[in-house]
């Protein structure tokens, strides 16, 4: 990706106030950004997936307002949703129309800043695996449980989301969900064309 050019203003709350799967289309070039131990970490995210509420078969919401992964995600847009599968944590953002519920899973960056030090969060050498999959992303940015439920509109807490880059549409692909059991009809997993660094084409 030709890294020239991009914004690094910081994406408004009312960004996240629209349907999940429109959010996570426009957030294909944005920039996800961590500032770890005073060193700026950041990357184009690349690839995501929407989430809906109660009637989302794949949604932490599904069928159940209980618990606090579902309350959150009919809570405040713009915050991030944290939580763990497979001993690994998983970065959401909230986002949804008003009475709604619904969140986008961030699934791959393209690594941008901070490097070196993502290499070293990580443990690993070849660049094209450092981000490129929902866990890797979030253990080379050092983002864990403490995150959940701050907001990302802001740059307080140390992990917040910039404008980055346009993508042409024609550059964007849609797929299905992976690693769902159950999916609704709609493809919900958005991607960047031929880049290196999604985790499944």
């Amino acid at each position: 990706m030709d890294h020239q050019g991009y914004s690094r203003k910081v994406l408004a709350k009312s960004f996240y106030s629209e349907d999940p799967a429109l959010v996570a289309e426009r957030l294909l070039g944005a920039l996800l950004v961590r500032v770890y131990r005073g060193v700026r970490l950041s990357g184009v995210i690349v690839e995501v997936e929407a989430y809906y509420g109660s009637w989302d078969p794949a949604s932490r919401a599904y069928k159940s307002m209980r618990g606090d992964l579902a309350r959150t995600l009919y809570g405040d847009v713009g915050l991030a949703l944290v939580y763990g599968v497979h001993k690994q944590w998983l970065l959401n953002v909230v986002a949804h129309r008003e009475g709604d519920g619904g969140a986008v899973l961030i699934r791959a960056i393209e690594p941008l800043e901070g490097i070196d030090l993502m290499a070293k969060l990580r443990g690993v050498r070849d660049l094209r695996s450092l981000t490129n999959g929902p866990g890797r992303l979030t253990r080379a940015l050092a983002v864990d449980k403490s995150f959940h439920k701050k907001p990302l509109y802001e740059e307080t807490y140390g992990l917040w989301i910039e404008e980055g880059f346009t993508i042409d549409e024609s550059r964007i692909a849609r797929s299905k969900r992976i690693g769902v059991s159950k999916d609704l009809d709609e493809p919900l997993r958005f991607y960047v064309k031929d880049n290196p660094y999604v985790s499944r084409i």
